[in-house]
């Protein structure tokens, strides 16, 4: 075996430290786990959505204002915006080859899911506590 093997990485990418991130495997561990999360709240949240077809205001508000309705509906609001922040992620690392552009649109995919569960989250809460 010769010590003059030759390597297969680009010497550029030496001097820079381009390798591995060493992150993508949490990255697709949480999407999955926000994906299952996902499938049985929305099923309840469907559910809960057709048993309130045709119900008025106030028990409509009753039913959301229940402790349990109300902590499974954030749930489902944290879960669907940071799954969707997920995937946006990648569909920025993916097509987007532009430096600034990437880092653009990774600080708007941030703000603007952070922001719609945000609002959700207090839409319930709002609910749940009757203000």
């Amino acid at each position: 075996m010769s010590l003059n093997k030759p390597r297969l990485r680009n010497p550029l990418k030496n001097a820079r430290g381009l390798g591995s991130a060493k992150d993508g495997t949490g990255h697709f561990i949480y999407q999955r786990i926000t994906a299952i999360a996902l499938v049985f709240l929305s099923i309840y949240v469907v559910g809960l959505i057709v048993s309130l077809i045709g119900d008025d205001y106030a028990s409509v508000h009753a039913s959301v204002a229940h402790p349990c309705n109300a902590i499974l509906l954030v749930a489902f609001s944290i879960a669907m915006f940071w799954h969707a922040k997920l995937g946006v992620q990648v569909i920025i690392e993916d097509y987007v080859h532009t430096p600034f552009y990437a880092a653009t649109l990774h600080l708007l995919n941030i703000f603007v899911c952070a922001l719609a569960a945000i609002a959700s989250v207090l839409a319930v809460v709002r609910i749940a506590l009757g203000a």
